[in-house]
């Protein structure tokens, strides 16, 4: 199969992911510096969310630039993937209008681990769904950026029932993996380049 469609229907589902998420932001109820201070912790979580959902549409893009065949397998990777990423818009708003409250943190958490898992399931079939996906293979590697991503991932989902430090915590092991990832994936690009040369 080609894989016009997966990218296709991807992009759709990302944009409306994205769409979702902005029109459930609440417009502060007064106009004083005071009244928008009071929504930022909505604001922050629809900021990592929106970064969180560029991050895996940058890296489904360059993922899909090694893929030259699919099969029924990478369709429903392919979905599963964009299902946990279709919760990101619940898992922000929770978050956001409970000021990071534990449960909501942890189940945040929970979701970006799961995209992550989602999209190394995703990496996998691919490779193996034709042999002509041998670039991926290729660009994979040891995949140290995942392995740490899934390790932050876990503490941020584990520390937010030690309290208001543990939350803190959590925050800041979600914004350091998003800011692992916000360059696109240098290993695909170059094997890319490579390929171009060749």
């Amino acid at each position: 199969m080609t894989k016009s469609r997966l990218e296709a229907f991807s992009d759709g589902v990302l944009a409306i992911i994205i769409t979702i998420m902005v029109l459930e932001l609440r417009t502060p109820e007064g106009h004083e510096w005071s009244e928008l201070f009071k929504v930022w912790p909505t604001l922050l979580a629809y900021v990592l969310s929106f970064v969180y959902v560029g991050i895996y549409w940058n890296n489904h893009h360059h993922l899909m630039l090694t893929v030259r065949r699919i099969n029924g397998a990478t369709l429903w990777a392919n979905l599963n993937l964009l299902f946990w990423l279709s919760l990101f818009p619940f898992v922000s708003g929770w978050a956001g209008e409970t000021h990071f409250a534990a449960v909501p943190m942890t189940c945040y958490a929970a979701v970006a681990l799961m995209c992550a898992l989602a999209f190394t399931v995703l990496t996998s079939v691919i490779v193996r769904a034709d042999v002509s996906n041998h670039l991926l293979a290729d660009a994979l590697g040891s995949d140290l950026k995942s392995k740490l991503s899934m390790t932050g991932y876990v503490v941020a989902v584990l520390t937010p029932f030690l309290g208001q430090v543990g939350v803190v915590l959590s925050g800041v092991c979600l914004i350091a993996v998003a800011l692992l990832w916000l360059i696109p994936d240098r290993r695909i690009e170059r094997v890319l380049e490579h390929e171009h040369l060749s």
